[in-house]
This record gives structure tokens, sequence and C-alpha cells, in this order.
């Protein structure tokens, strides 16, 4: 059997999940290869099945990537997946299946009421690395941002901060076929004052974090939540839920990654060899 592990040309050597994957795949007699899914040349029938992993160029070439997904037999997560989770609109569908996720105000114009908060984030529906964020004091700085991404054809999404990041940090819950395998902390990356930045990745701070039964507990709500909103019947081969602490200390979903989050696989013992055994229990 070969898996190809579809990535993009700027993150094939980057991407640390990535050798682990192909290390675990040989360990179970399987041959996984690191293929660029823009890659003219390649053959996505060849292969057994086609994982979408790094893919982080597809924010600016959204419709692109979406139409190769749509030409790749096999692919995991499929295209409708990809569709669906690739704009981060789908939060709303979350909030109406009672999944507990951050207050969002979408596209929100000069004057409009955004509420009594110390802060505010305010980034892209389609983004990713927190590209185009930022974290914003005042209510003229969230209106500006928000009326310029929509100026540009964008939509845009306000969020109050929520203050325990700045502690806490995040927490990121790795699901492979619906199953829990491991959760880390992602510390903060949005620091107060400093406005849009591109280049926060220099900053992230990964480490192993053993989650809470209230975080479990919502984050398979939202995988389960997010398959009843596209009519699908099982999990997705990966989804990486993104929590944070609200004043009261419930878990708050963030983001539903299905598309190309990092899976942090070098910070959980065994989780590549999970990840392939839930591809080769599908195929």
């Amino acid at each position: 059997m070969t898996i190809a592990l579809a990535t993009s040309s700027t993150a094939r050597d980057v991407d640390a999940d990535l050798p682990l994957v192909v290390e675990a795949a040989a360990a179970r007699g399987t041959t996984a290869e690191i293929v660029v899914w823009d890659d003219p040349t390649v053959d996505w029938s060849a292969y057994d099945t086609v994982v979408v992993r790094s893919c982080w160029d597809y924010t600016t070439r959204r419709d692109e990537f979406l139409a190769w997904a749509r030409s790749v037999p096999t692919l995991q997560n499929d295209a409708a997946v990809l569709a669906w989770n690739t704009d981060k609109t789908y939060l709303r569908q979350l909030e109406s299946a009672g999944v507990p996720i951050i207050e969002t105000q979408w596209d929100v114009a000069p004057g409009d009421d955004i509420g009594e908060h110390d802060e505010w984030v305010v980034k892209p529906t389609i983004s990713a690395g927190s590209k185009d964020t930022a974290r914003w004091g005042t209510r003229d700085e969230v209106w500006a941002h928000s009326a310029a991404l929509v100026a540009a054809g964008r939509t845009s999404m306000t969020q109050p901060y929520i203050s325990s990041v700045d502690d806490e940090g995040e927490t990121a819950m790795l699901l492979f076929a619906g199953t829990f395998s491991h959760a880390i902390r992602k510390g903060p990356l949005l620091e107060r004052g400093e406005g849009v930045r591109q280049d926060r990745d220099s900053r992230e701070s990964i480490t192993p974090r053993t989650p809470s039964d209230a975080q479990r507990e919502v984050a398979e709500r939202a995988v389960a939540a997010a398959c009843d909103a596209m009519g699908v019947d099982r999990a997705p081969l990966y989804a990486r839920v993104d929590l944070v602490t609200a004043a009261d200390g419930s878990p708050l979903v963030i983001e539903l990654e299905l598309t190309e989050p990092s899976l942090f696989l070098p910070h959980a013992d065994g989780a590549a060899g999970r990840l392939v055994d839930a591809v080769l229990a599908r195929t």
C-alpha cells in the first residue's frame, strides 16, 4: 500500500509531522511519500490514498486548492470536508448545534455594537497561521480592521480576546478517526498593541498537555456537530479542535481544523502510529 502525504513546496522541509508519518508507515509495512499538492507531474491515482497535510499555501488560492481536492481520488480529508472547513463561517453551524464557541460577530461595520470587552480579535474567515489577524484595544481599531477586510472582499470575524490565553495558552485537541489521540498547549501568539503582523510563526511555543474531561467532551461534540452539518456518517481522518478557557472555567472552541492543521506529532509518543493506523483502517 502507498500513501501520499500532500504538502506544499514551502512546507515539505519544515513540517515536523511528515517524517514521523513516513517512519510510522514503514514500521507497518506501508510506504508513505511526501508529495507537493500542486505539482502537475504527480499521478494521484497511483496512490492507494492521499492524505492532506501541510498545504499551508491554500489560503490565497482556495478555489484552486478545492478544485485540486475534487480531482483527487481517495482523498482524506475529502474535498467536501475541505470546502466546508476552509471558511470559518462554519462556526455558526457549530454554535447552532450547541457547541460552545467564542462569541463571534461577522462583518462588523463602524459604529456597530461590539460589546463591553477590554480587547478584541479581528481576522478574516479564510486564513491560517494568524495571518491578517490582530488583537485590538479600542473600538475604532476593531471597526477599521473589519472594514478593511470587508472592503477587500473578505468576510471578517470579531471576537472578544480571551484573557486566559495570556497565561494558559490554547489547548489543541487531536482526534484521529473521531478518537482522541493527544493534546498540546499552544502559547499565546497575539501581543497587545502590535497590530496586524504576518511573522508570528517564530513565536510558537508547543508543549504536551493533559486535557480535562470537559475539554475532551467539547472536542468530541465539535467533531460530531461538524459531521452532522456536513451530512457525513463517519468522523474525518484527522481533526484538531482548538480550545480556550472562558472566565467561568469552561472550554470554548476557537477553531475546528479539518484541512491542514499541524498535528504536533513530535509532542506525543505513538501519535504518528495512531494516525497511520487510522489511515489503514479506512483504506
